[in-house]
């Protein structure tokens, strides 16, 4: 119907009950239409308008509630300019602002590409189920901003979240985006140079001599043997926990004192050679399962390898008087003990399978005391010659 629309007129609108729906439409600005339905649903202005092909196009402008006549006459006007004069289809836009990913969306695409590259996956299915998700889950990926991802990164700080799991998170999210980019689903990645807190968490503690022999004196006696063994040959090799745990009797090479790490179980993804030293043939002659199973170290009563430690750790550390030493701390012991020996930095690398030489730096500290005492020894040299020349 074709009327003369007011306000007066659209607030009196009723759509016949014998229709299902009705338009009716504005004399004034050609295009623009009213729409009600025989279900009483709220009035709503449309435009009606032919895209690029000629086909027959409506787009939404307001219900009659939340606009007046007028304005809704002016919208109409500047979108009928736009399409006239810009060639712009606000129906194609918004077809296409719905094929945009959600944040949901993409981590599946995203989950698809990581899980087979990354080994830390499960990680990062973690902090998108637990942090990420129920702020971003259903928020289509374009409309991610910067501010928002600062925003959850300052909230989950008040949680109590630690400053580089927080940017553990940051640091997803700028993934998952910057792959989306890649991919040509997003022209730019709003997490892109995000500043980080870039906490040092990287806590180490080194075993002093005491210390040492306090542990090695539990060690020995402790009632629960094949981890008290498990412990020992973390400090006498420096290998990671899981490398000990997946360890098996076929990589183990006696006769040239070598144990081989292999890629699926190291941390690098690189396969690399243990060198045996006494104390860990020794744990090795101990432990009682070779030729018994495959892995190293099984578990007596269910003959299965072990799969965690921790808790019969926490206990061996508190009767040594150590609560704050973390199993981890053992790989770092013995890397101070190789530094304080003389080893090389690239030694120690090559010792404890790291795959970046920065990873290492972080015991250079440690070789002061080697470096003063080598010094001291060519000072003792020099002294002696200057005093044949006195």
């Amino acid at each position: 119907m074709i009327i003369k629309l007011t306000d007066s007129i659209v607030s009196k609108l009723q759509c016949p009950p014998d229709n299902n729906r009705m338009e009716w439409c504005d004399t004034e600005v050609r295009g623009l239409y009213v729409l009600g339905s025989s279900s009483g649903s709220v009035l709503t202005y449309y435009l009606r308008y032919k895209d690029s092909t000629g086909k027959t196009c409506h787009q939404k402008i307001k219900r009659a509630t939340e606009i007046t006549l007028a304005d809704a006459r002016k919208q109409a006007k500047v979108l009928k300019a736009e399409i006239t004069a810009n060639g712009r289809d606000p129906r194609a836009e918004a077809k296409a602002q719905k094929a945009v990913l959600t944040m949901d969306e993409l981590w599946k695409e995203y989950a698809a590409f990581a899980e087979p590259r990354k080994r830390s996956f499960k990680r990062d299915e973690q902090i998108f189920r637990l942090q990420i998700r129920p702020t971003f889950g259903n928020v289509r990926i374009n409309l991610i901003t910067r501010q928002q991802i600062q925003s959850l990164m300052a909230k989950l700080m008040k949680t109590g979240l630690a400053a580089a799991s927080v940017d553990h998170v940051a640091k997803l999210i700028r993934r998952m985006l910057g792959l989306a980019v890649q991919w040509e689903m997003l022209e730019r990645n709003p997490a892109s140079r995000i500043e980080l807190f870039n906490e040092d968490n990287q806590v180490e503690h080194y075993l002093n001599d005491e210390q040492l022999h306090r542990l090695l004196a539990v060690l020995q006696t402790y009632p629960a043997r094949e981890v008290a063994l498990i412990c020992m040959f973390l400090l006498a090799t420096g290998c990671r926990v899981n490398e000990a745990l997946t360890a098996q009797w076929s990589l183990v090479d006696r006769q040239n004192r070598a144990w081989r790490v292999t890629a699926s179980n190291s941390k690098s993804g690189k396969s690399r050679v243990v060198p045996l030293s006494d104390a860990a043939l020794d744990v090795l002659d101990q432990i009682g399962t070779e030729g018994k199973f495959d892995f190293v170290f099984t578990n007596p009563d269910t003959e299965k390898p072990f799969t965690h430690i921790r808790h019969t750790w926490d206990r061996i550390r508190d009767k040594a008087g150590m609560p704050w030493l973390r199993l981890h701390d053992l790989r770092h012991s013995f890397a101070s003990m190789l530094v304080n020996a003389g080893c090389s930095l690239f030694v120690v690398q090559q010792a404890l399978g790291h795959a970046d030489s920065r990873v290492t730096q972080r015991y250079s500290h440690l070789s002061g005391k080697t470096l003063q005492d080598a010094a001291n020894s060519a000072s003792l040299k020099i002294m002696e010659a200057m005093k044949k020349v006195a």
